[in-house]
């Protein structure tokens, strides 16, 4: 496809929620082009797990979710292409009082949310997940419209949507540099040439950072090593739940008759600290055996089949994570008219939907469908500017990415990165 001159939106970025932005701008009947640097979900979309659960302590980001669930419902029927979707359901066990008191207390707020979250006992999470042991499990809860999805075949559902809405999506086709005048946005720079744009929609991922400093706007995301095992074929039924075990710090999901298995290990490794190479397309990492074994040591206690499975692959892939385990979107305080949608802390399948719904609404109408200050850009501030600060803190966020969440509970690094006059005097007296 031959490259426009001006487009009245201008989305940078083909992975899940870049197609999910121009599906909803070309449904609102605006016009829109999309250029990846490469083909569509090369860059972490592909990879990705592919669970797609809703339930966060926020109301309005479970809204979203719940958003994404219905979109994939009905997108095969709409486009034409596989999704991979299935609402098989999800599952969450306690393994300790404490945490079946956050459990009860998520079920209620579910509840609240309009979710038909049930509780139930470890027989009862057994029937439906036969494959695990419960001897240290409290209770659990289930979520019936919950599932899993494939994550380049959604992408791809959104695209051929988006275009059949009078979308433009350019793949191969990498921005060299956004083009402001007068500190005001006017365009992009691109292999191809030159494309003007009333506004622009950043939605690349772990390369965002990179691109949005260059006008000054600040995206405070870093790149860590993210693994999950897959295993071969063991009969594992297709109408499994996904489970979250957060006190075993592990997932899984069913894949082609075997298991995936991931999770969210204290020590994360960080990756690209001198910037994502180039080309970084379609790849992965090496796959670090010895740094997922504390997973497998959790998993295997849960899932003793796993124990005499075959392992077919353990991925090690790349993804954005931020400081506060939230996702960046809205538009950016340093220049109007520009938009983020990034660092989805592995759960950009999930939030894809109702990110580029949102998205699409803020870029149109000025102000976001509802209240989402918790993911909103604006929340930063000067800190986050010091990107060895956002790492040291992103890396202590993944690790409590299932840890329990204390009421009033302190994050430990970056600090001190603010002091008081009388911090020195405080600390001397054991404050």
């Amino acid at each position: 496809m031959s490259l426009p001159t001006s487009s009245k939106i201008i989305v940078i970025g083909g992975g899940i929620v870049g197609c999910s932005t121009a599906y909803h701008l070309a449904k609102m009947g605006q016009e829109v082009l999309l250029l990846e640097k490469a083909a569509l979900t090369s860059g972490s979309t592909w990879h990705a797990a592919g669970l797609v659960g809703q339930l966060r302590s926020n109301a309005n980001i479970t809204q979203l979710l719940g958003y994404s669930i219905e979109l994939y419902d009905r997108l095969e029927e709409e486009t034409g292409l596989a999704t991979g979707w299935k609402m098989n359901g999800g599952l969450r066990l306690a393994c300790n009082n404490e945490r079946w008191t956050e459990v009860k207390r998520q079920a209620t707020t579910a509840h609240s949310f309009g979710l038909d979250m049930q509780l139930l006992t470890p027989k009862e999470a057994q029937d439906l997940w036969p494959l695990m042991d419960i001897g240290d499990v409290v209770g659990a809860a289930f979520l019936p419209t919950d599932g899993q999805a494939s994550p380049s075949d959604i992408t791809q559902a959104l695209a051929r949507g988006a275009r059949n809405s009078g979308a433009q999506l350019v793949e191969n086709c990498p921005v060299s540099e956004i083009l402001t005048e007068k500190g005001k946005l006017i365009g992009v720079r691109t292999v191809q040439g030159d494309v003007s744009c009333e506004r622009l929609v950043l939605c690349c991922g772990q390369w965002t950072r990179e691109l949005a400093a260059s006008i000054g706007v600040t995206v405070p995301l870093v790149s860590v090593e993210h693994q999950y095992m897959i295993t071969e074929s063991f009969g594992v039924p297709s109408d499994l739940p996904t489970l979250r075990d957060p006190d075993r710090l592990t997932y899984y999901k069913e894949e082609v008759g075997g298991l995936i298995m991931g999770g969210y290990e204290p020590n994360g490794i960080p990756w690209a600290k001198d910037g994502v190479p180039d080309p970084f397309d379609f790849q992965l990492l090496e796959s670090n055996f010895d740094h997922f074994e504390q997973l497998v040591e959790l998993a295997l206690p849960r899932v003793p089949k796993l124990q005499n499975a075959g392992i077919k692959q353990l991925l090690n892939g790349p993804e954005s994570f931020t400081p506060d385990g939230n996702f960046i979107i809205g538009e950016a305080p340093e220049m109007r008219n520009v938009f983020v949608g990034a660092g989805f802390n592995a759960f950009g399948i999930a939030a894809g939907g109702g990110a580029g719904m949102a998205l699409a609404e803020w870029v149109v109408k000025g102000e976001p469908p509802y209240d989402l200050w918790s993911a909103d850009i604006r929340r930063f501030g000067r800190p986050h500017t010091d990107t060895d600060w956002v790492r040291s803190r992103t890396l202590e966020a993944y690790g409590k990415h299932y840890t329990m969440a204390w009421p009033l509970e302190e994050h430990q690094s970056g600090r001190p990165c603010r002091r008081s006059p009388l911090y020195d005097r405080l600390k001397t007296a054991g404050a």
